[in-house]
């Protein structure tokens, strides 16, 4: 989930922007909240005073009040990792903005060829660097596992146990809930007590599935051809 703040005096191109971000994400399916404003003070209170927290910001920079440049200045001792679009009609700021490590900038002349670009590449960046974890909370224990480190979780009596680079970690839940709470498309029952992630599966051969790690995990005759499938859909829409 990216969650992302669009910032312009004029209430209009809040929208127009809006929209191009909605359109972009929307069509290469990643998921997405957005906070609007017209005041670039609300921004400032919202993230300073009330903690909230975005993964991208679209700002103008001449606004009433404050500059996008104060602006950003000012986010980034609160978020040091937010990305920053400049969506603007004043081109003479190019060299002030990259002196700010902005994301990327792109004129409002220019706004069909370069703003829904601009916003997919920030995602999928803000994606890949963040990741997805999966959390094991318990009253003694808070444990973060990223999606990309586990190679299989199995069931454990009526428990799970996941597997991962970290070592073995136990879960009190059943597979079932465990599968429902990671709602990826990388991870796919091969049999009835095993889950595996389709990253680290190097071939199905055997009727085993063979992983980078060097583990061999039976797949069930009765998952065999449903479990081919997953991984060529997997890797046709990821590569």
């Amino acid at each position: 989930m990216v969650k992302i703040a669009i910032c312009d005096d004029e209430e209009k191109a809040v929208s127009l922007h809006e929209q191009a971000v909605r359109e972009s994400l929307h069509s290469c399916g990643i998921a997405y909240e957005i906070e609007t404003y017209t005041q670039s003070r609300n921004l400032l209170y919202d993230i300073m005073d009330d903690g909230f927290f975005y993964d991208l910001i679209l700002l103008d920079i001449e606004m009433p009040g404050m500059d996008g440049m104060e602006i950003v200045r000012r986010v980034k001792e609160f978020l040091p990792k937010v990305k920053i679009i400049f969506v603007t009609s004043h081109t003479e700021y190019a060299i002030d903005a990259f002196e700010l490590a902005v994301f990327r900038y792109v004129p409002k002349s220019d706004l069909d060829a370069r703003l829904a670009a601009a916003v997919t590449d920030a995602a999928k960046l803000i994606e890949l660097e963040e990741g997805q974890e999966y959390t094991i909370r318990t009253l003694s224990r808070l444990e973060k596992i990223p999606y990309r480190d586990i190679f299989y979780i199995e069931r454990d009596g009526k428990n799970a146990s996941i597997v991962s680079a970290g070592g073995i970690s136990k879960v009190r839940k059943s597979l079932q809930q465990v599968f429902e709470e990671l709602n990826a498309p990388e991870f796919i029952f091969i049999d009835r007590g095993c889950i595996v992630n389709i990253i680290h599966v190097m071939k199905i051969s055997g009727g085993m599935a063979v992983l980078k790690n060097g583990e061999q995990l039976p797949v069930s005759r009765s998952h065999l051809q449903d479990v081919k499938r997953q991984i060529n859909q997997f890797w046709g829409a990821h590569i």
